[in-house]
Order: C-alpha cells, then sequence, then structure tokens
C-alpha cells in the first residue's frame, strides 16, 4: 500500500489523519481560530482631528506622518480595513497637551509609539468616544470634536454645579427641577422633530447644550441620550446659581413651517418668551449681539406656559 508524507510522519491511506500539534490542518484550525477572536476583541483609535493638534505631535520622531491630509486618508484606510473584519471600533480625540501632561504623570518617554498607545487606551477608558460605523472622515471628524466639546461642557458644568456652595440636598433639588423642566417643555412641544438649545452665562463664558427629540404617536416626546444628560446638567446649573438663562425650542413637521419658542430662567423655572422675545432671542448673535436676519418658512411663537412641579396635584386629590 502506498504510503504520504503529511506533517513529517507517515500515515496510511486509509487511517484518520492527524490533527494534533504540529500538523497541517491543526495549524490551520489554530489560525482560524484566532481570527476569529480577533474579530470580538474591540479596537480604539485616537484621531488628531486638526492641523494644530497634528503639528504639535510631529515634535516626535516616532510620529512619522508630515501631512495631515495624508495622515487623515490612512487612518479612514485603517477604520474601514477593521470593520471590514467585522471589529468593533471606538473613537476618541488625540490631546497632544493631555498626552504630554499624561506622559509626565506616568514618567513615560512621549516619544514612543507603546506611550501614544496607553495614552488611547486610558482615555478610551474615561469615556468621550465614539463608535465607528463606516462614515467618512470628513464626517466622522465634526461629529468626535462635537463629541469632545459636549463632554468638556458637561465636566465644567458639573464641577461649576458642585463649587455654588450650595448643600447636597440643594444641588439635587436643581437637577431634579431642571429634568422636570425638560418632561413639561417636550410635553407642551406638541408633535414633531424637536431642536431644543439650553444656554446659560457662566464664568465669562456661555454653557451651551444641545438636545434632539421626536414625537412618536401619542407619546411626548423623548430627549435622545447622552445629549440629554449635558442638557439637565447646564439647565440645572441655571437653576442653582439663578443665571438669566433660558430654552429655545425649533420644531419641525411635514407640510408645515418651522416653529420655534422660547422661555426664560426665572425663579428656579420656565417663564414663556412673548413672539417678540423669541424673535429677538433667536435673531441675535449670542456672541456679539448683533441682529440676524429671520429666517425664512420659520415662525416665531411666544412660549407655553408650563405648570410648576410644586403646583401638579396628585391624582385623586
Amino acid at each position: 500500500m502506498a504510503h504520504t508524507r503529511h506533517g513529517g510522519r507517515k500515515r496510511s491511506g486509509r487511517g484518520r489523519p492527524r490533527t494534533g500539534p504540529g500538523t497541517g490542518r491543526g495549524r490551520t484550525g489554530r489560525l482560524t481560530a484566532r481570527r476569529a477572536l480577533r474579530r470580538e476583541v474591540p479596537s480604539t483609535v485616537a484621531l488628531l482631528a486638526d492641523e494644530r493638534d497634528f503639528t504639535a505631535m510631529r515634535r516626535y520622531a516616532s510620529f512619522t506622518f508630515d501631512d495631515h491630509a495624508r495622515y487623515l486618508r490612512e487612518m479612514e484606510g485603517l477604520l474601514r480595513a477593521l470593520a471590514a473584519r467585522g471589529v468593533h471600533t471606538a473613537i476618541a480625540l488625540f490631546d497632544p497637551d493631555g498626552y504630554e501632561e499624561f506622559c509626565a504623570e506616568a514618567r513615560i518617554d512621549p516619544d514612543s509609539p507603546a506611550s501614544r498607545t496607553r495614552y488611547t487606551a486610558e482615555t478610551a477608558a474615561a469615556g468621550g468616544t465614539l463608535t465607528y460605523d463606516g462614515q467618512p472622515i470628513d464626517r466622522l471628524v465634526p461629529r468626535l470634536i462635537g463629541a469632545a466639546e459636549e463632554r468638556a461642557t458637561l465636566e465644567y458644568a458639573s464641577a461649576l454645579l458642585s463649587r455654588t456652595g450650595a448643600r447636597d440636598d440643594l444641588v439635587r433639588a436643581a437637577s431634579e427641577r431642571a429634568a422636570a423642566a425638560l418632561r413639561a417643555v417636550l410635553g407642551a412641544a406638541g408633535p414633531g422633530t424637536h431642536h431644543l438649545v439650553c444656554s446659560v452665562p457662566a464664568g465669562g463664558t456661555s454653557l451651551v447644550a444641545v438636545v434632539h427629540a421626536e414625537t412618536r404617536g401619542e407619546h411626548p416626546a423623548r430627549a435622545a441620550e447622552p445629549g440629554a444628560q449635558l442638557f439637565r446638567t447646564v439647565l440645572a446649573c441655571g437653576i442653582a446659581t439663578r443665571s438669566p438663562g433660558g430654552i429655545v425650542l425649533r420644531t419641525s413637521a411635514p407640510g408645515q413651517r418651522d416653529r420655534v419658542r422660547g422661555w426664560a430662567l426665572h425663579d428656579g423655572w420656565l417663564r414663556p418668551l412673548s413672539e417678540a422675545e423669541v424673535f429677538t432671542a433667536y435673531c441675535t448673535d449670542a456672541e456679539t449681539g448683533e441682529p440676524i436676519p429671520p429666517e425664512h418658512g420659520v415662525e416665531y411663537r411666544a412660549g407655553i406656559p408650563l405648570t410648576r412641579p410644586e403646583d401638579i396635584r396628585p391624582a385623586g386629590d
């Protein structure tokens, strides 16, 4: 009977082929299993979104890119390759200043790919990432920057709220009141897709939060997370500090003109603005105070009165 070679060992043509260690089939099986496991290991990528941050990283010899546009193209290729293999990829912003501080605190060499990898992992663990879902890089970058700005605003607003000097119970009451105010606005918004902006002056700047909601069926609109958390926190800052902030609501519905309404913070609650006040608030540049031309096809309406939580009577009373 003829014999053939397989993995350096003889086997009978009638016998069962060996698949243990050292055999070709065994190695193939292990490689296949490892590839399958790689698809289940998430990946994290930190992106240098703007030219200034990219330039700052060029001072490190181990960072070999010299053109930001080419760098972004290569990053997009990497992200697409990971997605094609079924790898879940989270994307964070790479902050050169934060990276330098991280390396100094950890006492590691900043001019090292390993250090950049470690910083990326730490950044992702702290939050503020987006999941890559195949979007082009020119759409991904603005979303990533927006998410980072929202996270920074949330951190600043949370710190400001904790520094108001108020007792914990008063801070908690402001947070609960902010949540009730958001529910009240959405409950009064009616059908359509809603875009809400909350602005609160704080510490020489303006805290701004944006949230989207949509009414479906007969149920009131619900604000989308995580934007709603930021919205409630900024609004709570205004309530706790008695700031003259406010909310603007823009509603879109099929076959109708967009409607804009507004409320101002007053005495821990939302006072509805008149039609003229809404027009002025919406048609004034928040930074310069200069007038902005009104949009065509937009109706400016008075805010709807909202019942204070303490005025709501329990069912059955």
